[in-house]
């Protein structure tokens, strides 16, 4: 699995395939990946399932902390969990930085809801959930289908954000990175919190 995140980061996924991942793991056994994982679909599969699972824990690990430091979290510090979790991960470890610059991009380029699919690749389970609940109520000045539409902006932003930062020199180290996370977070509490347009809203209601 780490293989093949190194040589997606390094090469495109378009541009690895079965053979290629057994040859830079040293496995010998032509059938190990389809024993394990029937195919690279699967294989990559199993990538984002482990990553989201050490997302989720991450973020209730920030989650637990914002609860113990206030009972009343403005929009920013719910931003900031947003992206904090991939960001300390990234930071902390070069296997994970991999994994971003091999998929960050996916959900800023996924033709179907991103935040849909947010929510089954790192998004979910029980720390997803509370965090998704305390933004819909602070978020209560739109409405639900408005919620979803700026919510599935908010992931594009932060998909296509983590992506670029992952491709930089020192990509989540120093002065710079810090100033990414913060601006990073900046523009997702300015995204989230701005109200809806008399012309925005007079379109949605047509559409609908």
């Amino acid at each position: 699995m780490r293989t093949a995140e190194k040589l997606i980061a390094e090469q495109g996924i378009e541009n690895v395939t079965i053979r290629l991942i057994l040859s830079e793991a040293g496995q010998k056994n032509t059938s190990a990946l389809q024993y394990h994982f029937q195919n690279l679909s699967g294989l990559i599969s199993a990538i984002h399932a482990a990553r989201s699972k050490e997302i989720q824990e991450k973020r209730g690990e920030l989650l637990e902390a914002l609860h113990e430091r206030t009972d009343e979290p403005d929009l920013r510090d719910l931003c900031s969990v947003m992206v904090r979790p991939p960001v300390e991960l990234a930071r902390a470890r070069v296997d994970y930085r991999r994994y971003i610059k091999a998929f960050g991009h996916e959900l800023a380029l996924i033709e179907t809801s991103a935040f849909s699919q947010a929510g089954r690749q790192g998004g979910g389970g029980s720390s997803g959930a509370q965090l998704g609940n305390l933004l819909r109520k602070k978020l209560e000045h739109l409405d639900n289908d408005a919620f979803k539409r700026r919510m599935d902006m908010a992931v594009r932003l932060c998909g296509a954000a983590m992506y670029h930062q992952a491709r930089q020199p020192k990509a989540f180290r120093g002065d710079q990175a810090d100033l990414f996370v913060s601006s990073l977070i900046d523009a997702l509490t300015g995204l989230l919190g701005a109200p809806e347009s008399e012309e925005t809203v007079a379109i949605a209601s047509k559409s609908r």
